[in-house]
């Protein structure tokens, strides 16, 4: 056999998407991936073993999350490096997003490893797509910080963010995270929720924060389950476009407030009284 005719079988990686709620979604090539490997690693292996038992995968699991040590860590590459393919998995949706992984791909690819995508659900994409948002451009910001003082800063930090904004938030938190969208970003910027996807209690929830808050708070039942809370981009103060406060804001960050308005008044066409306003309200 010549050496030409010889091809290299690298390990691979394969990063699995798996359902966030109904069975269903589970793509077949997804089952087959973790029918054919020769180990699966797994977020918490109590929750995986009825997905696939489901599916009839025997395929041995062990456990790999965010506190693994780098023994553990260690183990899954020797295990490639020993010529086995490897499938990650997590609770639930695609791995990596808001979920553990990184290091294992991180290391996976600098040892030369193929990592290959199986995709399917995503908790931020499905919601995102039925969210009536805009969505050529969009942040995802993983879950609000636990704290009062870190979570308003955060979003005080995004208050002018003109993409749309997406955010996982723990059900018993959710209140206390709507009333500082409200509290920071004004009770008429559109919230919306989207709870339970693909469950059987799925909710699309799409209001202004003051009335989504109020909404929220009379029913408990919308305090429950899995939350994606997604937020209207900025789109400019008091009629001002927002083309126009960045203007105002390059202007004002050389010049006092006062001139800074009347010369942004003078290129823009915007009232400079108005201008000057909002500068007021809304200091750098």
């Amino acid at each position: 056999m010549s050496e030409a005719s010889i091809v290299e079988i690298s390990p691979t990686l394969y990063v699995v998407a798996t359902p966030i709620g109904n069975l269903a979604d589970m793509v077949p090539r997804a089952i087959e991936v973790l029918q054919t490997v020769a180990l699966i690693a797994a977020e918490d292996t109590r929750h995986s073993r009825p997905l696939l038992k489901h599916f009839d995968i025997d395929t041995p699991l062990v456990a790999y999350h965010d506190h693994s040590n780098n023994a553990a860590l260690e183990r899954l590459l020797d295990h490639m490096r020993g010529g086995k393919d490897l499938a990650l998995i997590s609770d639930a949706g695609t791995p990596l997003v808001s979920d553990p992984g990184y290091r294992l791909v991180d290391l996976a690819l600098s040892e030369g490893f193929k990592v290959v995508p199986i995709p399917g659900a995503c908790a931020v994409i499905a919601a995102l797509s039925v969210a009536g948002l805009p969505s050529d451009r969009f942040m995802f910001e993983g879950f609000l910080p636990a704290k009062q003082h870190a979570r308003q800063a955060t979003l005080k930090a995004l208050v002018r963010e003109r993409r749309t904004m997406i955010f996982y938030e723990a059900p018993h938190r959710l209140r206390d995270s709507l009333a500082d969208v409200l509290t920071v970003m004004g009770p008429d910027r559109t919230v919306v929720l989207a709870r339970e996807i693909t469950k059987l209690f799925e909710t699309v929830k799409r209001l202004p924060a003051a009335e989504m808050l109020e909404w929220v708070s009379a029913d408990s039942n919308q305090q429950r389950g899995e939350c994606v809370v997604l937020i209207a981009g900025f789109g400019g103060d008091d009629g001002i476009p927002v083309s126009v406060i960045e203007m105002l804001d390059v202007l004002r960050a050389e010049l006092p407030l006062k001139q800074a308005a009347a010369l942004c008044a003078k290129i823009t066409g915007i009232k400079k009284n108005q201008l000057y306003q909002y500068g007021i309200e809304n200091p750098l």
